[in-house]
């Protein structure tokens, strides 16, 4: 009789535990539980009385693996189709380190297909907005001017290529432009950043009022192309004031074939801002 401590779930996988770490088949065990305490996951541990019952039954279990070794002329060709095994699972292995090349061969070709979203990325402008875009906006747009208690009306001025172009008239429609064109400015901000969340197909929106934005549009290019004048008068930079994206866009455009002057942006939103530099 032996005392061992084990952990299971049942009496029946003690035994099977206990035939393990004796070396002898389960029907050979005779168990006792001495003591018992709960476990983690369902497991308990027990202390148990185990007897083994015949242990002459031992010996079969030797001649068993004995009759591998006195096989001595037939048990010789048996390893033989295990080599053969052995074998034909090494070319096995050689198809998965070929698979394993094929991967990283994609891997090197993954740069390529990398590469596509940077050629689609100018392709992001390409999205245009629609009727039934601009109906939703109006309403978004519409939303929030209400919500600020402007007396204004909205009409559609135009579609370009993902912009809906509004036009606001009306009472308030100069105290939505505001101060050189800071709450208009705010406004389509905000809008787009609402417009982002619900409008599923990228389509942004373009604010006016009282035709602002053209009137702005041409004093910042005649802006732009005296400070390019004077830059290359003086050789040296000339920094404009911050501008949001839309109206440093208008800077660059304006002076783009402007010879002898090249444009750049500096610095972090909101105080970003266009600088004007000689290219000699």
């Amino acid at each position: 009789m032996e005392t061992l401590e084990l952990q299971a779930k049942t009496i029946d996988e003690a035994k099977q535990a206990a035939a393990k770490q004796l070396g002898v088949a389960v029907d050979q065990i005779d168990l006792k539980v001495i003591e018992e305490t709960a476990g983690l996951f369902g497991k308990k541990k027990m202390k148990v009385e185990v007897t083994v019952i015949d242990k002459d039954a031992k010996a079969p279990a030797k001649p068993a693996r004995a009759k591998k070794s006195p096989a001595k002329a037939e048990p010789e060709p048996e390893p033989a189709p295990e080599k053969a095994v052995v074998e034909s699972a090494a070319p096995a292995e050689k198809p998965k380190r070929t698979s394993r090349a094929s991967s990283k061969s994609a891997k090197e070709e993954k740069p390529a297909k990398a590469e596509e979203p940077k050629s689609d990325a100018p392709a992001e402008p390409e999205v245009i907005a629609t009727e039934a875009d601009a109906d939703e906006i109006m309403e978004i747009v519409g939303e929030i001017l209400d919500f600020a208690d402007f007396d204004v009306d909205i009409t559609l001025k135009s579609l370009t290529g993902k912009y809906v172009n509004l036009e606001l008239a009306g009472k308030d429609a100069a105290h939505v432009i505001g101060k050189h064109g800071e709450v208009i400015n705010s406004l389509q901000y905000l809008s787009n950043l609402v417009i982002s969340k619900k409008v599923a197909s990228g389509a942004r929106v373009s604010i006016d009022g009282n035709n602002y934005r053209q009137r702005r549009e041409e004093t910042l290019t005649k802006l732009a192309q005296e400070v390019a004048e004077e830059v290359l008068k003086r050789g040296e930079e000339a920094v404009f004031d911050s501008l949001p994206a839309f109206e440093r866009r208008i800077v660059h455009k304006a002076l783009s074939e402007y010879e002898g002057v090249t444009t750049y942006s500096e610095g972090e939103e909101p105080n970003r801002h266009v600088v004007i530099a000689p290219t000699k």
